[in-house]
């Protein structure tokens, strides 16, 4: 497990930016946070990070947007909408989970189950008693349950 604190948005999207690096085709970060936590700032920074050019933005309403312009592909969801687990076949996650880019889920816990074991877990958690843009950026290689 990594901690990372970050006070501004530009902190938070550094650390995902650094994570990158170390990333290769295959890779599953589950993203988890409240509302309002920096999850899309975390996912600008990783697409910077993988060398994406263009605007990334949550797909909030599509579910899943993909980018390549980058040294690999990115396949960004966000699951937040998603009513059952069973919804997530429409999207082709499989081929994007086992295909040869890097996954980033947002609200991944609420598709816990069909997570693979490999899936990197990062948690955004708030702490306003330090201040609104204080984050806590909790990274784990395996799942400990929420």
């Amino acid at each position: 497990m990594k901690e990372f604190v970050s006070s501004s948005s530009e902190e938070t999207y550094d650390v995902a930016r650094s994570m990158a690096c170390n990333l290769g085709s295959g890779s599953i970060i589950a993203l988890v946070g409240d509302l309002g936590a920096g999850k899309t700032v975390f996912a600008k920074g990783l697409a910077a990070g993988l060398g994406i050019s263009e605007h990334v933005t949550s797909p909030t309403f599509t579910i899943l947007q993909e980018y390549d312009s980058g040294r690999m592909p990115l396949y960004h969801f966000d699951v937040y909408r998603i009513g059952d687990v069973s919804e997530m076949d429409e999207t082709g996650y499989e081929d994007c989970f086992y295909g040869d880019g890097v996954s980033l889920v947002e609200w991944a816990d609420m598709i816990e189950d069909i997570m693979p074991r490999e899936t990197i877990w990062v948690r955004i958690e708030k702490d306003p008693q330090k201040g609104s843009d204080h984050r806590r950026i909790i990274i784990e290689d395996e799942h400990s349950g929420h």
